[in-house]
């Protein structure tokens, strides 16, 4: 008789519905395993969320890439624990398969030494709190984005014109986070050298003030004018930094700029133009000429 018919008298003399009831249970197992990390990582979201959906607080980071990275988690050992459990029930010797999985795992171990490399830099990156999901971080100068997900193998970046980056977490080797805690907005202002530079600070004194009690979530305190930063050709550059929320910077420069220009029209501030002066050598030699003569 074929291997596999006499198979299927083995499946059928053995109690098929009681296999099925104890898979069932072990499969509501699973499920209330993960319905329970679900509820965990919830209740961690919920009890260090300040209400402000405007800023992401770090506690409200570190429970979003401390919730994936569990929730991922429980998903493979349930999966893991799920196909286990279904092979002993058929009857399948799983003490072999285990052994034999440590002896594979051994192999692998030499053979994927990268994938290693990634799991730890991974668990290390999460214990040392180094970046959550929702930071804005530079990794290597080669990938700047928004951290979407974290895992310990992978982390995903999501950069400023929708691209996903998956860098695997070994590869990792400088990080720079943007959105730690607080950030600041550099804004520099060239305004032409007719313009009384006291009078200039005064007005962007003026527009930082008025922005900080506009947005007061995003900006955490006024504009700071540090003074002249450049003598360029054309005007003198003024450099201001305005300390703002994690992340709102860009948002916040970007305000900066456009109140700015309003404030410099209104108060008659020129910005200067490219000047260039032009020396015909032709017009040169003759003058020569003219003035020997």
């Amino acid at each position: 008789m074929p291997a596999f018919l006499t198979t299927l008298q083995t499946l059928a003399a053995q109690d098929i519905w009681g296999k099925a009831q104890k898979l069932g249970l072990v499969l509501v197992t699973c499920l209330a395993l993960l319905w329970g990390v679900s509820l965990v990582v919830r209740a961690v979201r919920r009890a260090v969320d300040d209400g402000n959906d405007e800023v992401t607080s770090d506690a409200e980071r570190r429970a979003a890439t401390l919730g994936s990275v569990l929730t991922n988690a429980a998903r493979v050992l349930v999966v893991a624990f799920f196909l286990v459990m279904l092979l002993q029930e058929f009857g399948v010797n799983i003490g072999p398969l285990v052994a034999g999985a440590g002896v594979a795992g051994v192999a692998l171990g030499f053979g994927a030494q990268s994938l290693v490399k990634d799991v730890i830099s991974g668990f290390f990156l999460l214990m040392e709190n180094q970046f959550g999901v929702g930071d804005i971080i530079s990794v290597d100068e080669k990938h700047v984005g928004t951290v979407e997900r974290m895992t310990l193998r992978i982390t995903q970046l999501r950069d400023a014109e929708g691209r996903a980056h998956f860098v695997p977490n070994g590869s990792i080797v400088r990080v720079v986070v943007l959105s730690k805690d607080f950030a600041r907005a550099l804004v520099d202002v060239e305004v032409d050298y007719s313009t009384d530079p006291d009078q200039a600070f005064e007005v962007l004194r003026k527009a930082g003030a008025a922005l900080h009690a506009d947005w007061p979530d995003l900006v955490l305190e006024p504009m700071e004018v540090k003074g002249i930063e450049v003598l360029s050709p054309s005007g003198f550059i003024i450099r201001t930094l305005t300390k703002t929320a994690p992340g709102a910077q860009w948002d916040v420069a970007r305000e900066l700029r456009r109140r700015i220009l309003i404030a410099f029209r209104e108060a008659g501030i020129e910005i200067p133009y490219p000047q260039r002066v032009v020396h015909h050598r032709g017009e040169l030699s003759s003058s020569v000429q003219d003035g020997g003569d």
